[in-house]
Parts: C-alpha cells; sequence; structure tokens
C-alpha cells in the first residue's frame, strides 16, 4: 500500500535512485489488481489488462538508463476508461458486451499523448454501460461487460459513474492515475464519491477523438488521481492541439506551458469565491463537511459570498436530456460504423442484439432511452437547436456567467455531489440527488473536484468551477485547500456501514 500511495515526484525520484523500477512498479499494480481487484474486496474497476504493460515497463525502463526521462510521467502507471480507444491488444467496448472483440485501428489521441510523455497504459477500467445513457433507469457503475464496481470505502455502496472504474481504481490504489470520460458529473461524481481529485477541463483543453461520444458539445475527457498535483502533471501530457478535433483548436491560446504553475500553498489568498447555497441542503452531514471547508476557505485568504446562486439545474433535466438524445443517434451511429471488431455496427443493431441477449445484458434494467433514441430525427431539426441553445442559456448567460458578473467572482463553489455514496440498488436503480455537476458541464466549462471530509466513513468532496479556460486557476485553489486540510485517507474495504 505504500508503494501504491507514492506520488508521480515520489516515483519519479525513486526511479531516478534505482530504488524502484517501471518494471517493478508495474508488477506491483497488477499484482494489486489480481488480489484486491479481482480477488478479495472485488471491486470489478478494471475490465481488462494491457498484456503489452510489462514489456512496455521494461524498455522504459531501458530507454531512461540510455536517454533520461521523457518526463514526469516516464514509466508511471495509468489507467483508462474502457470508451477510449487504443491501437494495441486491448478492446474498447463502452462496457458492453456487444463491443468484445472490438480493438481500435489507432490510439484516441490522449493515449497517443500518453504514450508520447512515456506513460503505462495499464488497462482499461469499467464503467456504467454506454456511459449511463441505455435506461432511464440505471445503477452506475454496472456493465455486462465488467459486473458491478463497488466503491472501494464502503462495498456495498455506490461508486458513482459513468467513470466508475477509473475512480476506483486510483482511490484502491491500482494504478497512479486514470483518465475518465464525462459528458455531465462522469468525471467529477465518481472522483468525489471515492475520495480522490477529479478534473472536468473546459470543453477543447483536452481532445475528444477517439473517445465514446454522448453529446458533442458537453463531451470530455479528463484526468483522475489522489493528489491535485500529480493531477496536474496527467492534464500537461494530456493537452494538444488534435485536428482530429476541431475543439482543440479553440484551445491553443488558452493552454498553460505547464500547469503545475498553479499549485501554490497561497492560491487562494484574495480569490473571491461564491458559495451555492442552492446546491446545498440534500443531505447534512455533506453540509457540514462543506460548512467547515468554507471556514478553511476564508483562513486561507478567500473571500466567500455566501449566498450565491450556483446555478441549480437538474441532473439530465429536459433540455439537456433532449440534446442527448439528437447526438446519441449520431453518436451512436459514427462510433459503431467505424469500428467493425464488435457484434454490432449501428445503434438499431445494438438494441436488437441487447434484446437477443437480455439475461446477459439487461438482468436488472432495460433499454428505453436507447429505443427513444432511436426514435430521434437528425440535428437539423428545429427542436434540436432549440434545446442547444436553452442548454447554454440556463448554464452560461442565466446560469454561470450571470452568477460570476453580478457577484464579481473568480469562482464558484459548491458540494459536488448533494449525498455521499448509497446503497448498491441494480433493482431500483440510483439515487443520486443534488450536486453540481450540470451546470459547468452544459456550458462546458471546467470544473474540479477535491476530497473536503467524510460523513459516515464515506467522502464529501468540495467543487470549484468557473468560466471557460479557467483550469489552471481552479486547479490552484483546489491544491491550495487540499494542502491545508489533507483529509483525503486510503479506502478499508469495509463490507457495508453496520460493520
Amino acid at each position: 500500500m505504500s508503494l501504491a500511495e507514492l506520488d508521480i515526484e515520489t516515483l519519479q525520484a525513486q526511479f531516478d535512485s534505482g530504488a524502484l523500477t517501471a518494471l517493478s512498479l508495474t508488477e506491483s499494480f497488477l499484482e494489486r489488481i489480481e488480489s484486491v481487484d479481482r480477488a478479495g474486496p472485488t471491486l470489478r474497476s478494471v475490465v481488462e489488462v494491457n498484456p503489452d504493460a510489462l514489456e512496455i515497463a521494461e524498455s522504459l525502463d531501458r530507454e531512461r538508463a540510455e536517454k533520461g526521462p521523457r518526463g514526469p510521467l516516464h514509466g508511471v502507471p495509468i489507467l483508462l476508461k474502457d470508451a477510449i480507444d487504443t491501437g494495441d491488444r486491448m478492446m474498447t467496448t463502452g462496457g458492453s458486451l456487444a463491443l468484445i472483440g472490438n480493438i481500435a485501428a489507432e490510439d484516441a489521441f490522449v493515449a497517443i499523448q500518453l504514450r508520447r510523455a512515456g506513460a503505462v497504459l495499464l488497462g482499461k477500467t469499467n464503467m456504467s454501460e454506454w456511459g449511463y445513457v441505455r435506461a432511464s433507469r440505471a445503477c452506475s457503475g454496472w456493465s455486462s461487460r465488467g459486473g458491478q464496481t463497488r466503491n472501494p470505502y464502503v462495498l456495498d455502496r455506490n461508486p458513482s459513474g459513468s467513470s466508475s472504474g477509473s475512480a476506483v481504481a486510483v482511490a484502491a490504489n491500482l494504478c497512479t492515475a486514470s483518465i475518465g470520460a464525462e459528458v455531465d458529473g462522469s468525471v467529477v461524481r465518481p472522483a468525489s464519491i471515492n475520495g480522490i481529485v477529479g478534473l472536468k477541463p473546459t470543453v477543447g483543453l483536452v481532445s475528444r477523438s477517439g473517445v465514446m461520444s454522448v453529446a458533442e458539445p458537453q463531451d470530455t475527457a479528463g484526468p483522475m488521481a489522489r493528489s491535485v498535483s500529480d493531477l496536474a502533471i496527467v492534464l500537461n501530457a494530456l493537452v494538444g492541439l488534435d485536428p482530429r478535433d476541431p475543439k482543440s483548436q479553440d484551445a491553443a491560446q488558452h493552454t498553460a506551458a505547464d500547469y503545475r504553475s498553479f499549485l501554490k500553498p497561497d492560491a487562494l489568498k484574495g480569490a473571491r469565491l461564491g458559495l451555492a447555497r442552492d446546491l446545498m441542503g440534500t443531505h447534512q452531514g455533506v453540509d457540514a463537511v462543506i460548512e467547515e471547508a468554507v471556514s478553511v476557505l476564508r483562513h486561507l485568504g478567500a473571500e466567500v459570498v455566501d449566498p450565491t446562486n450556483g446555478s441549480a439545474l437538474p441532473l439530465f433535466g429536459e433540455a439537456e436530456a433532449t440534446l442527448f438524445l439528437y447526438h446519441l443517434k449520431a453518436a451512436f451511429d459514427a462510433y459503431l460504423g467505424s469500428h467493425p471488431g464488435g457484434q454490432v455496427h449501428s445503434l438499431d443493431e445494438l438494441i436488437a442484439f441487447n434484446a437477443a441477449h437480455a439475461e446477459t445484458v439487461m438482468p436488472f434494467f432495460g433499454q428505453d432511452f436507447l429505443e427513444q433514441v432511436a426514435r430521434m430525427g437528425d440535428m437539423n431539426e428545429p427542436a434540436y437547436e432549440a434545446a442547444r441553445l436553452e442548454c447554454l442559456r440556463l448554464s452560461r448567460t442565466d446560469g454561470i456567467d450571470k452568477v460570476l458578473a453580478e457577484h464579481r467572482l473568480d469562482a464558484i463553489i459548491a458540494p459536488t455531489d448533494g449525498m455521499p455514496a448509497w446503497t448498491i440498488d441494480p433493482v431500483c436503480g440510483d439515487r443520486i440527488q443534488g450536486g453540481c455537476s450540470s451546470p459547468p458541464a452544459m456550458a462546458g466549462y471546467p470544473h474540479i473536484t477535491v476530497p473536503a471530509g467524510y460523513t459516515h466513513g464515506l467522502p464529501v468532496a468540495l467543487s470549484f468551477f468557473a468560466g471557460a479556460w479557467q483550469d489552471g486557476l481552479l486547479l490552484g485553489y483546489a491544491y491550495a485547500f487540499e494542502q491545508a486540510t489533507r483529509v483525503r485517507r486510503p479506502p478499508q474495504f469495509l463490507p457495508s456501514l453496520e460493520a
């Protein structure tokens, strides 16, 4: 555990001294995946390990000895969500048995960037099947390929999603960091529920090419780690201009040379933050942790405007759900049609496959959302444009932009989730209540979550979100808060709260 908890800077020092190698570290994580993820607590966060991981690690050790390290990620094992293409021997399935056998022809841009930085792509993580958009009533962290991912703090509790496995694997020390993907909450919510740090970047800062899409205006990949420093190091590797993603061109003039430059213990001094009281009140234990966090922020020199309106938008509200419905049809057909290795090649074929294999693919909940998607028209319809503009109005013009301007704020703070992890219930589905993921997700703005404390032994997190391209600013705020509090503790794999 002590080896697995080491941060990236310490790992590099160990590599340089010869006390550790990329090969030995990779072997350690692979052994831990076997003993913790597939046996022991049986977290089911990793659906596949890279069969070439040890060979890659060994070659990186040789390269280090001959030429020196490529950078801070040289030899560092990282897991990828099972929605991210890798042009190797690993599959990309979106958690679905319908895509077993799907091996991408090329890497997603984020995979290319990680390889260039010298990371060891350790494997793929479990996820809420198809990014939590198969059914209107689903259970986060469940997929027909990987089964039910468990929360490492209390095993009968939900890990949240859809990047469930990516968050759990980092929290349980099965890798150094991971990559998730989000359309609304799928990075920040599982990060918060599992007691780690997660960043949903400004849309365009990290390329989306090669990542399964849900709703293009909101889609983004994002890093997850145990510390803000590690998160910044991974973000440095991920950013870059990608011709395959036009949105990444928007980011060119906004990308920082090194996101670690924002990590200063006094970053909060003089910051003007708005506490989103309208996003609180769901759970008294969560609220108590956030109240204590506000006291810390003030002690660190921040001016907290209380209350402000955080733009309380419901998760998958009417306008956002309509946007999803239109985009999903095109996204599914585009991805499935361009990846011939799976068993289905269109949305209609996927729906038919699920129906034909209902006992294994849909033992708990169906596919009513996919069936609704199949009946939708294309994005040329007026209803699509109306939904798109309404999402921007609610989240930007009359939402985050308005709040920031009215109160002269640098950022907004809120509990990432309105309640701590609920019990796993595949029959009745999730009980997601409250939280602040929707406003910054719909706006395409950056959002970072950082551990703030615990209630009944379950993690509670604090969110910072702001306007476009303020990713570095938020990293600095999260770092200053993290360094002052240092509340994160490794999970103990309790079977239940009663235990």
